[in-house]
């Protein structure tokens, strides 16, 4: 009978786990409304326990609200109309085959939740900047990794990025990581007081979603496992 009810326990803990995978995904509207202290605390604590290499923990995590977003918000969509932009890594986007179709394919189906057409360049941009408003999200965590690490604590970050917004999901907050943040390096790093010794991978806008914002009608789906994994028996 034991064994029976800890069966019936693990098929509930999948599922609940199952329902959670399945929510997250990268919302680009967010209501102002702030997340409570203490839910936040919690959740990164949370996203502490993401495994890395030799636990070394290589993570430096800002979560920034209130006046110093409003800062940021305001400084990098000018920063961006005019060029000024740092990166600690570089970035290069030029994808071919089955993954530029897989960009395509996600890019027309966000612009096609607002009705924009490719030849809407003008609003497509304007779109696209909303990155640097952080989709009117009240908070951003700005993930970086210290000097002198490298390719493979980068992965350790990504794991705790994903440990992060699981729990974000569980909560019932949305959440977008954005590489378009890492863009921003300096300006972020100024605007913080950060030391140039942390370099920034990527940031995570987060809070409520606002479900009015047709943006987040969005429902980009993932390639078939065939596509992405062997199975080698």
């Amino acid at each position: 009978m034991n064994q029976q009810a800890n069966t019936d326990h693990s098929v509930s803990l999948v599922d609940r786990f199952t329902e959670v995978v399945r929510t997250r995904r990268s919302v680009r509207g967010f209501q102002s409304t702030p997340v409570d202290d203490a839910i936040l605390t919690r959740l990164f604590e949370l996203a502490q326990q993401a495994p890395s290499n030799c636990n070394t923990q290589p993570w430096i995590v800002h979560v920034v609200s209130g006046d110093k977003l409003e800062q940021l918000r305001a400084l990098l969509p000018v920063n961006t109309m005019q060029g000024k932009m740092t990166l600690d890594f570089p970035y290069e986007p030029k994808y071919q085959g089955v993954f530029q179709e897989r960009q395509y394919d996600a890019a027309n189906q966000m612009y096609g939740a607002l009705n924009l057409e490719r030849k809407d360049k003008q609003q497509r941009q304007q779109v696209f900047l909303r990155n640097y408003s952080f989709f009117g999200a009240p908070h951003v965590a700005f993930l970086f990794l210290p000097e002198p690490f490298g390719l493979r604590e980068a992965a350790d970050v990504g794991m705790y990025a994903q440990t992060l917004m699981l729990a974000l999901s569980a909560q019932g907050l949305a959440s977008c990581p954005q590489t378009s943040l890492g863009f921003h390096a300096d300006a972020v790093r100024d605007c913080l007081g950060i030391e140039a010794g942390n370099k920034l991978l990527f940031g995570i806008s987060f809070g409520y979603e606002d479900s009015c914002d047709p943006i987040n009608d969005t429902r980009i789906g993932r390639a078939p496992l065939v596509e992405t994994t062997v199975f080698h028996r």
